[in-house]
């Protein structure tokens, strides 16, 4: 029988995690790291990619580091053509990648709903198309998809964000519906209020900051390594019989009322 501290290690996996310069998507590449699988990073910016990729090779990882666009299909289809002949085999993908743009939904533009739902939904499409073609051929993979607690409920002047959270929701279940049977477990992490350099100005509003405080039950921010032992379990053997399901890591903000 395979030991429970067996199930979690992830040694000769490789993940490919979007959007990971940073934030969320870098917590979560040091976390499999530091379960034992190679990581590939990645985001838009050359110069903050470069740095990321640099300090967790530091810490002993291994790591490599790809520069593309997720809400362009040739330069997905490119990036995972060239990860998996030249770098290695895709075992694990963490769809992270992502923005927010906020507004009064009778202000608001369609231009800027259409970037949000390209870059949530259909980069998380076009990504795990790619990436599922290799998964498919080996019998294996898994994908992790990123929604948010607003997959589930609302706040004023973020409709347009959580209407595109709730579309990965549904996604990753038909994800798991159309592949499950070809050995790919594919799931979704749904955050809470986390400690990012994106909700900065979100923690230093006070009315917003009591009201995070108040409505989760732990009654704090969430620090960004909180996500990496969610996001090992579902990347690992430990969570084998588990697809097609949206795993809230959020202090308990969306049980209660």
């Amino acid at each position: 029988m395979t030991s429970i501290a067996a199930q979690f290690n992830l040694a000769g996996k490789r993940a490919l995690v979007t959007g990971s310069s940073r934030g969320l998507g870098l917590a979560m590449a040091t976390a499999l790291a530091g379960a034992g699988a190679a990581v590939v990073l990645n985001a838009r910016d050359n110069v903050a990619l470069g740095a990321a990729a640099q300090d967790l090779a530091a810490t002993g990882a291994t790591v490599n580091a790809i520069a593309f666009d997720v809400t362009s299909e040739d330069s997905v289809n490119e990036a995972v053509a060239y990860c998996e002949a030249e770098i290695g085999q895709i075992d694990i993908l963490v769809n992270n990648a992502g923005m927010q743009i906020r507004g009064a939904l009778d202000t608001f533009a369609v231009d800027n709903f259409e970037r949000l739902l390209s870059t949530h939904v259909t980069a998380t499409f076009t990504v795990s198309k790619a990436v599922a073609q290799g998964m498919i051929k080996r019998g294996a993979g898994r994908i992790i998809n990123i929604c948010s607690v607003l997959t589930d409920i609302a706040r004023p002047t973020a409709a347009p964000y959580g209407a595109a959270k709730a579309a990965v929701a549904n996604l990753t279940r038909g994800m798991a519906a159309d592949w499950a049977r070809h050995g790919i477990n594919v799931n979704a992490l749904a955050p809470g209020y986390f400690k990012t350099e994106l909700n900065t100005t979100l923690m230093a509003d006070p009315a917003f900051d009591a009201w995070v405080k108040g409505r989760t039950p732990m009654g704090r921010w969430a620090d960004v390594e909180e996500l990496g032992g969610a996001a090992v379990f579902l990347a690992s053997p430990a969570s084998s019989f588990v697809n097609g399901h949206i795993l809230y890591v959020d202090g308990g903000l969306t049980a209660v009322v």
